[in-house]
């Protein structure tokens, strides 16, 4: 699903311990779940936007004795709302979303969950990247929490006009042959920055972000030790790399979704993008001035990653686990994840949509015609493996990125960076 604008809120490790050992009796909503009648109400907590009301109620047309509650509400306050619900052991729906950077700390709580393999899952699971499907299980892979929904490939978003003005190549195909490895793409930046004397990236945070979301071993193990600073850890080489692009002098000091960076995209104040597929529709609807000028092309393979997507998961306080799982296998199902896509942009993690003549043939009026989604396909196919996060994923990158903004003004990046591990093992400790 579409990524909120707003930084995604993070709850303590208080809360996730209240989840996995609040084991207290779970209470139904007799009014809310159906009667004895044959009659079936499922409430379906969603979030962002999504065509998921459009598609129930096309449900409840083929199943008269279905009906379904959507209700979708902002990103931070949907997990939290589910977490609290989970928590009390009372108050969950039937039926619930859930964002792939908020996985991991419903993975903690998986009892509070159905394991959707009962249910029927393993019939579906050759229609879904293997990656995306892996990701919705867990470590021992005998218990899946969610199937897949929308996912969010990286690709390369940018400005032909700059790229035009700096002597670069500006179609999709030549600037994929460019700029084909992290080097190229620094060299891409200084060339930019040279002729145009505009940034390259809008932040030092996507620059480091080139290397780190590609990497399967960052910030913690599964057992929540913390991977910072040791042998074999990805995440130096990604802040290594932010270094070295913002000390070329490539990197822009914007914050993404602020009124700033929004204004430069629609400007042309910087020159390139590190996004996900969902950014696409961002753009169609907040860049009017940009309409035409923006491309899309794959990234180096070292930089192939995704960010964002998400899972429909089915709490274990349902009274209709079955009934519930029926509609979630259908409302992810290939042909409606086309819809899904088409409507509102949720990048399909199903495979056979990819040769479906409705997504190949996809044009988009913002990037010049192009059609960007054969590119996201490609990127996704590209991408090896799901990356491990763990619950306290978020305030350790933020230490990171702490460390990031500190070298930006001028600190040591050595000692930035033990202070940004010093920080991590305190987090780590409480």
């Amino acid at each position: 699903m579409v990524k909120n604008k707003s930084k995604t809120k993070w709850l303590g490790l208080g809360l996730a311990s209240m989840l996995v050992f609040s084991l207290g009796a779970c209470s139904g909503d007799d009014e809310a779940s159906g009667g004895s009648d044959g009659e079936v109400t499922l409430d379906f907590w969603a979030f962002g936007a999504t065509n998921y009301e459009e598609l129930a109620k096309e449900y409840e047309k083929e199943h008269p004795n279905v009906t379904i509650k959507v209700r979708s509400a902002e990103t931070a306050e949907h997990h939290d709302a589910l977490f609290t619900a989970l928590s009390a052991g009372s108050g969950a729906p039937d039926i619930a979303a859930l964002e792939v950077d908020q996985l991991d700390r419903f993975k903690e709580a998986q009892g509070r969950f159905e394991n959707l393999y009962d249910l029927g899952a393993k019939e579906v699971q050759d229609q879904y990247l293997d990656w995306k499907w892996e990701a919705g299980a867990n470590q021992e892979g005998d218990f899946l929490i969610g199937l897949p929904t929308d996912i969010g490939p990286k690709a390369l978003y940018y400005r032909t006009d700059l790229f035009e003005e700096a002597g670069l190549p500006t179609e999709p195909d030549k600037v994929e042959a460019l700029i084909d490895s992290p080097e190229a793409f620094k060299e891409a930046g200084m060339k930019v920055k040279e002729e145009t004397g505009k940034p390259f990236v809008d932040s030092i945070e996507m620059a480091y972000r080139a290397y780190l979301d590609a990497s399967e071993k960052t910030y913690l193990n599964p057992d929540g030790e913390l991977l910072l600073g040791k042998e074999g850890n990805d995440v130096k080489k990604a802040y290594d790399y932010a270094v070295e692009l913002n000390k070329a002098g490539i990197v822009g000091k914007l914050e993404m979704w602020s009124p700033e960076w929004a204004n430069a995209v629609n400007k042309g104040e910087f020159a390139a993008e590190l996004g996900a597929g969902w950014l696409k529709g961002w753009m169609e609807g907040n860049a009017p001035d940009a309409v035409g000028k923006w491309r899309v092309a794959t990234l180096p393979t070292e930089f192939a990653a995704n960010w964002g997507g998400s899972y429909i998961s089915i709490p274990s306080e349902t009274e209709h686990p079955q009934e519930a799982y029926d509609f979630v296998e259908w409302l992810v199902s290939p042909d409606n994840q086309l819809k899904s896509f088409e409507s509102k942009g949720l990048f399909p993690s199903a495979t056979s949509v990819y040769d479906m003549e409705e997504f190949k043939t996809n044009e988009d009026k913002f990037f010049g015609g192009q059609v960007t989604s054969t590119v996201f396909a490609e990127a996704a196919q590209d991408i090896d493996g799901a990356v491990f996060k763990g619950v306290k994923y978020f305030p350790v990158h933020q230490e990171v990125l702490n460390a990031l903004h500190n070298v930006q003004e001028g600190g040591d990046p050595e000692k930035e960076w033990k202070a940004a591990i010093k920080r991590a093992e305190d987090l780590i400790d409480r």
